[in-house]
């Protein structure tokens, strides 16, 4: 899992945008109610001082200020402060930052006056206050980062262990026995894999069970025909004896297969065999099946191809698809054909019937006379595609027919010498 999709990073994100979204409220309460207080302490403050002091000084009394207060006006007025604007300003004079008030006398712009606070300390205070501010900030995000990894801990470790547990077929009881949500769904996947366990179970021993049950009627089937073959004396009663014998032997490659599909063995355990050798093996099986047909029937090589699975496997799929095509092919071509890490078989029959094409989930097929006895082989076919990791593929073929292609997703093109296993 990458760990942008990581549900404990998820949820640190979370918190992290909760704090500087929280934070920023905050930030702009306090910045309005500094801004308000500075109003309230410093700026009224001064305009109560200048009510006090402009009216005396004009009818020529002592003005007293209070300490840290200087009235000036006109040419007492310092150079740094003559030029301002009415209003409250902020003056910096060397290190010092001075407050003034800034006004004039009735409608003479000429009389102005100035009120000048040398000791407020409100700007010292702002400093403090922010910068306490700034410190509550970093550690509002580290808190809501410790908390978010510490809830995301809580909530993932969990569910990353009953993850694991599926993943083993195993519910640990520590998860199963909780009480909480997590709890259900880990009482519900134990329940749902039991049962798909069970019903695996049920499935492989019926086929396995069934498998062995019939090899051995189909070697006595075989034998005999072997011996009607030998002992027959004219190709009226050999014919019949080529065929039984045939259909047993298909017979007993399809027990095999189905063998092999309920055993699962693990495939990266097998040797690599030689698709390319299998797939004209194959051709070669079944090429009597158009003979007397005007169908010709092709194998065109290209690059070798091997994979790491049992052989009785890939002729099975390969070899399914080559019969449907031959069976089901009256006139025209059959055509085996290698492409890198892939096996095409095309042909120029009736193509699938809709039915078959919308059962095996193989997308639309044209409209076939064909018996839909194909889906058989074609079902087995996907099944074994699907158990190897291949791809199975039908796509119409143009100009009529069929075309379906399988994909070996592990392939080596490499060639396999005897007695060497390709790295």
């Amino acid at each position: 899992m990458k760990s942008a999709d990581s549900l404990q990073r998820r949820i640190v994100v979370a918190f992290l945008l909760f704090g500087i979204g929280a934070s920023s409220f905050f930030a702009v309460v306090a910045a309005l109610a500094v801004e308000g207080i500075e109003v309230q302490l410093v700026d009224k403050r001064l305009e109560a001082a200048v009510a006090w002091a402009a009216p005396r000084q004009t009818a020529g009394l002592d003005v007293d200020m209070p300490a840290g207060l200087r009235f000036h006006r006109n040419g007492t007025i310092p150079a740094p402060l003559r030029g301002l604007p009415d209003g409250v300003h902020k003056v910096d004079v060397g290190d010092t930052r001075l407050h003034v008030l800034a006004g004039h006398n009735g409608d003479d712009q000429r009389d102005r006056w100035v009120l000048v606070d040398h000791e407020s300390d409100y700007d010292k205070i702002e400093v403090v206050v922010y910068s306490m501010f700034a410190v509550a900030f970093i550690g509002f995000m580290l808190l809501a980062t410790l908390l978010g990894r510490f809830l995301g801990t809580r909530v993932v470790t969990p569910i990353r262990e009953l993850a694991q547990s599926v993943r083993n077929e195993t519910v640990p009881t520590a998860l199963t026995g909780r009480k909480d949500e997590l709890g259900v769904l880990a009482r519900a996947l134990e329940a749902h894999t039991t049962e798909l366990r069970a019903f695996l179970d049920r499935e492989r021993y019926f086929t396995g069970d069934v498998s062995h049950e019939l090899r051995s009627p189909l070697t006595v089937i075989m034998g005999a025909s072997e011996i009607l073959m030998q002992q027959a004396d004219s190709p009226i009663m050999r014919a019949p004896a080529e065929r039984i014998y045939r259909a047993a032997r298909e017979a007993a490659e399809c027990v095999t297969v189905l063998l092999l599909l309920a055993r699962a063995p693990e495939l990266g355990a097998q040797p690599p065999v030689a698709v390319d050798e299998i797939a004209e093996d194959e051709v070669e099986k079944y090429r009597p099946l158009v003979a007397g047909k005007p169908v010709s029937m092709r194998f065109v090589d290209g690059p070798p191809l091997s994979v790491r699975a049992p052989r009785e496997l890939c002729a099975a799929a390969i070899g399914n698809l080559v019969r449907n095509a031959c069976q089901y092919t009256d006139q025209g071509e059959v055509r085996v054909v290698l492409l890198p890490g892939q096996v095409v078989v095309e042909d120029t029959g009736p193509g699938l019937p809709p039915a078959v094409v919308a059962t095996l989930g193989l997308g639309s097929g044209s409209p076939s006379i064909g018996s839909a006895g194909t889906g058989l082989g074609l079902a087995l076919a996907r099944r074994i595609c699907d158990f190897l990791g291949a791809g199975f593929a039908y796509a119409p073929r143009e100009g009529g027919g069929s075309r379906f292609t399988i994909t070996f997703a592990a392939a080596d093109s490499r060639p396999i010498h005897a007695g060497l296993t390709p790295g």
